[in-house]
């Protein structure tokens, strides 16, 4: 197995161990895509990675790059050659965990030569913990915490972070800050911009794209697409290419600065038309082209990914100014835990202008009244949910949220009635009604993030996406949405009864004491 080595001396041999970076390229048995027992030998993309390594190291990739095996064979390979090594490989899952484990970890060690298992041999093995007779140690799990860590990986953190937000705080919260000092490694294909595996990667490319030096508790970007894979290439005969396909390679030519071959368009086509029914968006996700293509995706469990995808497509996310010459309604939602949330929106014409988006949690009526205010919008109606003319249980103050608003010196509230069937009568009137909707990119750029992660509830037991919306955040930007479509026709009655403003009407209703009252 090791015939390679065979022309070394002893002394070439003992210096040759002495190097990571020949170790890397010259101990390692791993299993390939075709289950061929190989010799580790880095891949293009693989190689580059290896000269830019970092303390901190970001890596969103397409699929089977190799980045798993390469970082877990580091991570083997110090905890062997130092002693008092902690490594730690964070998983999606348990199984994917104890998967890890047995065919990477285990398959590696267990093909070394004897006289490297000699050296550090196993003292302590189970499925998710290796300690080594130097003192170093390798655990493979969900999450890690409490332990000072020299080694971790993040192994798709894009998923953890789409499917299990209390797992993805617990990576950062918990494992990121106990491998401060460490070399530490998050990689994973990507699943729309929810979580900090999107704003990591972000932050990443910013400090590339700004040349900036960086320090050890910074991450540096690693990228790898499809079309530096050799692999990732046919026979183009009898593969047909679209002119849009076409525009899109040559754009991508462009962008990238290297060509493009037949072979490999031909194998992105045939296998997006193959493996994913033809939806470029899930190639967006499992072979991305550039960094940004990676988070462009409408991730599944996505409940209005398909509307704001559309809205995009159409130009509908850009500059919206504000017209003083119509009023400014606005749409609330008041969660049970003090998240407010607030959209405004003008009616001009047969659209829906969005403006400008508001959020807070556990302030006062005054403090969102005073935000208001501050806009220098002129206000026409306030649209609140149902709870708005409720008392909350279990609350000492007698007024509902209505009567306090008013006492503020909001006037025109109307309260939205409630949906009977959220999922079959809320959720698609406010697909329905966002054909008309232009949002402002800037102003609205917090609440179009919570409509592009506003997803399906993940079911860990069933392995599924639930039918019912997860409460991850982003549903209180969505539900305040949801009230104009809900009550859209008494909107467009209202919006139709005040019509559009002339300026001595502006000036009047600016000069009100209140500044929201009309």
């Amino acid at each position: 197995m090791y015939e390679h080595l065979a022309g070394l001396t002893a002394d070439e041999l003992e210096a040759n161990l002495e190097d990571p970076n020949w170790r890397i390229r010259n101990l390692y048995y791993i299993l390939d895509k075709s289950k061929k027992v190989v010799l580790f030998v880095p891949n293009e993309a693989q190689e580059k990675f290896l000269k830019r390594i970092w303390w901190k190291n970001m890596v969103p990739k397409a699929r089977q790059r190799g980045f798993s095996t390469l970082i877990q064979l580091l991570i083997l390979d110090a905890c062997l050659f130092n002693d008092n090594q902690r490594g730690a490989i964070i998983a999606q899952d348990r199984p994917t965990a104890q998967t890890i484990m047995k065919s990477k970890i285990e398959f590696a060690y267990t093909r070394l030569p004897d006289f490297i298992k000699a050296k550090a041999a196993i003292c302590v093995d189970n499925v998710t913990e290796k300690y080594f007779s130097n003192g170093s140690s390798i655990q493979v799990s969900t999450s890690a915490r409490g332990d000072t860590l020299n080694w971790l990986h993040v192994s798709e953190f894009g998923i953890i972070c789409a499917e299990s937000p209390l797992r993805a705080e617990k990576v950062t919260t918990g494992a990121l800050p106990a491998a401060a000092q460490g070399m530490v490694f998050i990689e994973s294909t990507a699943k729309g911009r929810d979580g900090p595996f999107y704003k990591f990667v972000m932050e990443a490319k910013a400090n590339e794209e700004a040349g900036k030096r960086l320090n050890r508790l910074q991450y540096r970007l690693h990228f790898a697409s499809w079309w530096d894979a050799d692999e990732y290439e046919i026979d183009p005969e009898g593969v047909f290419i679209s002119d849009k396909d076409r525009r899109y390679f040559d754009n991508l030519e462009a962008a990238i600065g290297r060509q493009i071959s037949a072979r490999k368009r031909a194998w992105y086509v045939q296998t997006r038309r193959n493996d994913y029914a033809d939806d470029e968006q899930l190639m967006w996700q499992e072979y991305p082209s550039t960094v940004e293509e990676s988070f462009k995706v409408s991730v599944d469990g996505v409940l209005l990914g398909k509307q704001i995808a559309r809205a995009r497509k159409e130009g509908r996310i850009t500059r919206v100014p504000y017209d003083p010459t119509f009023p400014v309604n606005t749409f609330w939602d008041l969660g049970v835990d003090d998240d407010i949330a607030i959209w405004f929106q003008q009616s001009i014409g047969l659209m829906d202008h969005f403006i400008d988006y508001f959020e807070c949690s556990s302030e006062a009526y005054s403090y969102v009244v005073h935000e208001l205010q501050a806009r220098g919008y002129v206000y026409g109606h306030h649209f609140l949910p149902h709870d708005g003319s409720h008392r909350r249980p279990g609350q000492l103050v007698i007024e509902t949220p209505q009567q306090m608003l008013e006492g503020l010196g909001l006037q025109h509230i109307e309260i939205v009635p409630r949906t009977p069937d959220l999922m079959g009568i809320g959720l698609p009137a406010l697909r329905d009604d966002m054909v008309n909707y232009l949002f402002d990119e800037e102003k609205c750029a917090k609440g179009i993030e919570h409509i592009d992660n506003y997803r399906k509830r993940w079911n860990a037991n069933m392995g599924a996406w639930s039918e019912e919306p997860a409460r991850n955040g982003h549903q209180h930007g969505v539900d305040a949405l949801r009230q104009k479509a809900q009550y859209r026709e008494e909107v467009r009655r209202i919006a139709g009864s005040w019509g559009r403003m002339s300026p001595a009407q502006t000036t009047r209703r600016r000069s009100r004491a209140s500044g929201l009252t009309a």
